[in-house]
């Protein structure tokens, strides 16, 4: 059986794969000959088939390097096994990647195959010198660079760093996606990108798990199941948001299902509600029965899993199509540049209407990346305080209440008026920054959530790393030791205020899709550590006396109040050839002067409340300390008392 398993499972999936990308070809017409500078059919049909083989030799890397991190263990020869699949389907997926850059370089200028100098000179400089090229290039060197390193290591801390990296060889590809010129650009790359992420894991850990069959053996196999199970339900959330998102941008309206476009997004959506209903109705229940079965070969089980990766074929076939497919959207940028403004031609987006209260409170920017992780963050939390109250445990419900307002913020931040004003205005940048690095960790930090993780993920007994391992290596790691130090924490809240604003990165993060995503992630974690340090509940490496954490505040509240005065009081325009041209006849330089306001007043708001939570803390110590004296002085008698008081009488005889 497991032989069987091993053989027909992948060969379904490559099977399937390759008839429905024909399939998809010939509904969709994108292998037809072109009327003009047609590259011919071995470009037509070899581009897609490259593609799809990208997808799916990237997915195996993906779903190896992953379960290696989080669900096998070092010591057993599954893991071991894992790796040489990750370092051969890296290698492949440098081929593909490099196939697929060839091709396209074909299909780009319609040159003939030739060994002549000029051909060579032309592939170069396509490769170099366009985003499409340099994005081939990149996912090769990266998929050649994860080749080698699953080869080199086996240290399962590097190795998550090396699965880091292999997600990141996704980006380039994110960013080459339908709607590249569309005012829907920046939605259409995150909605992208999130599906490749999330669907390489999803089926590369269902295709590996079929491969390492053999070598788990009976006894691992339940276990193994049951952590895949877990990420493949995350995975099937995140693929079925992401994938509404993109076929909402391209396909625009209902009507227009009924185009070839459409159908394949149809047929997709097929594949994945099947692929949904498989795994929520009938995978719990079946690992069930393998955990009876004595050698962990039920077969209905693997059946399913073979009919689950022909439905995942079915849809990497589709996908690999639906890139080459015309969307009924058509792709011209949302503005005319005859009569665009000059913020609509810097944002490739319509001018959103004059900024007012309401406006505000009522218009979105939806980002869906932070849709999705907030609400992870508070389903998660939700259901460990659910687990803990379960088990008989207590959790204060002040903690739950802070997180989930912390999280709703951060929600509204990230895709509320706020999101959708940052990019025209200095000062609703400002109000963006403030919030996220000083009143969204004034209450997720008084939450606990590392506390909260600590008690209710189950402790692994196996050697393999769960979420609660990786959790303990990173809070007692020496990275955290040195960036959760107090002093430290401060020196990057308040430096970071000098290095972001006066350098490169102010302008990367504003034009930038993923610089931008980098800002927020990172106002995020300098904010969450400054205040982690001065009233975090959560266990951190140093502890200040609470004299010291006033004096450490106080420094920091005296850096943002200097900071907003030069903005108030200055002169020169930040980031000048962008705010410059925005607005709605508004001067940037009064804007940039409300921002250094908004740095100051809003900045010195949540200090004002850290300096009163500091002292409530240092006050509850103190009563606590007294309390325990007094207990300790009704037992003994008072007797540190009578030992000062004898210890006085010597002295006193001896004079």
């Amino acid at each position: 059986m497991a032989r069987i398993v091993r053989v027909a499972g992948p060969a379904l999936l490559l099977a399937v794969s390759f008839a429905s990308l024909l399939l998809a070809l010939a509904i969709g017409g994108a292998a037809n000959p072109l009327p003009l500078q047609d590259p011919g059919p071995a470009v037509r049909y070899g581009l897609p088939v490259a593609k799809m083989l990208v997808n799916l030799t990237a997915a195996v890397t993906i779903g190896s390097l992953l379960l290696a991190c989080f669900a096998l263990t070092p010591k057993r020869p599954e893991f071991g096994r894992a790796l040489d699949i990750a370092a051969a389907s890296a290698a492949a997926w440098t081929v593909a990647a490099a196939a697929t850059g060839f091709l396209t370089f074909l299909e780009v200028t319609n040159l003939p195959v030739s060994l002549d100098p000029d051909f060579g000179t032309a592939l170069g400089a396509i490769l170099t010198s366009t985003s499409i090229g340099q994005a081939w290039l990149g996912t090769a060197l990266i998929a050649a660079a994860v080749t080698v390193l699953c080869f080199a290591i086996r240290n399962l801390t590097a190795l998550a760093f090396v699965f880091v990296l292999s997600i990141a060889g996704l980006v380039p590809m994110a960013q080459q996606g339908h709607a590249g010129g569309t005012e829907s650009h920046d939605a259409a790359v995150t909605a992208l990108g999130l599906h490749l992420a999330f669907a390489a894991v999803w089926l590369g850990g269902l295709l590996v798990l079929v491969l390492l069959r053999s070598t788990l053996g009976g006894d691992r196999i339940p276990a193994v199941l049951s952590r895949y199970s877990t990420v493949a339900l995350v995975c099937f959330v995140v693929v079925a948001a992401s994938g509404y998102v993109s076929a909402e941008i391209r396909v625009g309206s209902l009507d227009r299902l009924a185009t070839p476009y459409g159908l394949l997004v149809l047929l997709k959506v097929f594949a994945l509600i099947a692929l949904g209903l498989f795994g929520a109705a009938q995978r719990r229940a079946m690992i069930r029965r393998v955990e009876r079965s004595t050698d962990g070969g039920n077969r209905p089980f693997w059946t399913l899993v073979a009919v689950e990766l022909a439905f995942m074929g079915l849809a990497s076939g589709v996908a690999a199509a639906l890139g080459r497919t015309a969307p009924p959207v058509e792709e011209v940028p949302a503005t005319d540049l005859a009569r665009a403004t000059p913020a609509e031609i810097l944002t490739g987006s319509p001018l959103p209407p004059e900024p007012t209260f309401s406006r505000y409170l009522t218009l979105w920017n939806v980002d869906l990346m932070w849709v999705l992780l907030c609400g992870f963050a508070i389903f998660f939390y939700l259901a460990a305080v659910w687990r803990l109250k379960r088990r008989g445990d207590t959790w204060p419900l002040h903690r739950t209440v802070l997180w989930v307002a912390g999280i709703l913020l951060l929600f509204y931040v990230t895709n509320g008026g706020v999101n959708a004003y940052e990019s025209y205005l200095f000062s609703v940048h400002m109000l963006a920054h403030m919030t996220l690095g000083m009143v969204v960790p004034l209450f997720l930090v008084p939450a606990a959530p590392v506390t909260l993780a600590m008690r209710t993920i189950r402790k692994r007994t196996d050697g393999s790393r769960g979420g609660r391992e990786w959790l303990m290596l990173g809070v007692h790691s020496k990275f955290a030791a040195v960036v959760g130090h107090p002093v430290v924490a401060a020196v990057l809240f308040a430096g970071s205020l000098l290095v972001f604003y006066y350098s490169p990165l102010f302008s990367w993060a504003t034009t930038d899709h993923i610089g931008h995503q980098w800002m927020i992630v990172h106002f995020l974690i300098v904010g969450y550590l400054f205040v982690q340090a001065l009233i975090g509940v959560d266990p951190t490496p140093v502890r200040l006396p609470y004299p010291m954490r006033l004096l450490l505040l106080l420094g920091t509240m005296a850096f943002h109040a200097f900071f907003g005065l030069s903005l108030m009081t200055g002169s020169g325009l930040l980031l000048a050839d962008w705010y410059g041209a925005m607005g709605w006849g508004t001067s940037a330089l009064e804007d940039q002067r409300v921002g250094g306001g908004i740095a100051w007043s809003v900045g010195e708001i949540p200090t004002v409340a850290l300096a009163i939570i500091v002292a409530i803390m240092w006050s509850r110590t103190d009563d606590r300390e007294s309390k325990r004296l007094d207990r300790k002085a009704d037992r003994d008698g008072d007797a540190d008392l009578g030992e000062y008081n004898r210890q006085l009488a010597k002295l006193a005889s001896h004079d």
